[in-house]
């Protein structure tokens, strides 16, 4: 049987225990996702059998501290295919309330394109969904973010 010294003992540890968990939840930062746009997309020079892409992504950061990003895995899908995918971590801080054009390489996945290039011949549309896809890995005690971008290439005009 435990004596009154230990339970007083033992409730004031839980008490601390829970106080020192609260706090260390109060640290982590409401931070609104960052805003990613395409700012231009050109072809590298071939290094292999894959053609490479150079991509500057616009980053927007909606929030009152900067954005110290660790890393940026992005993919782009177009009618349900996932066509570029690449990853990146050389990205510059990004100061509050500000944007920056960062710059990242990405591959074409051959095989991808050509069930893109099988499915296009069966469909009668006009234009092709597409959907970009990043994952934004912080340093620090930011969650990670992912940010989706949806809308429609047109093919051809009437």
């Amino acid at each position: 049987m435990m004596s009154r010294s230990t339970t007083g003992l033992t409730r004031a540890a839980v008490l601390v225990l829970v106080c020192l968990l609260a706090g260390c939840a109060g640290l982590r930062s409401e931070v609104d996702p960052p805003k990613v746009s395409l700012d231009s997309f050109k072809a590298l020079p071939s290094e292999g059998t894959a053609p490479r892409f150079e991509i500057k992504l616009r980053v927007a950061n909606p929030n009152k501290t900067e954005l110290d990003i660790a890393g940026i895995s992005y993919t782009v899908e177009v009618y349900g295919k996932e066509l570029i995918a690449g990853v990146s971590s050389d990205v510059p801080v990004i100061a509050p309330y500000s944007e920056q054009v960062v710059t990242v390489q990405a591959g074409l996945q051959l095989f991808h394109l050509l069930r893109l290039l099988a499915s296009l011949g069966t469909t009668q549309s006009d234009a092709l969904d597409y959907k970009f896809m990043a994952k934004i890995d912080f340093n620090g005690f930011v969650p990670t973010q992912r940010v989706e971008e949806t809308g429609q290439i047109t093919l051809g005009g009437s």
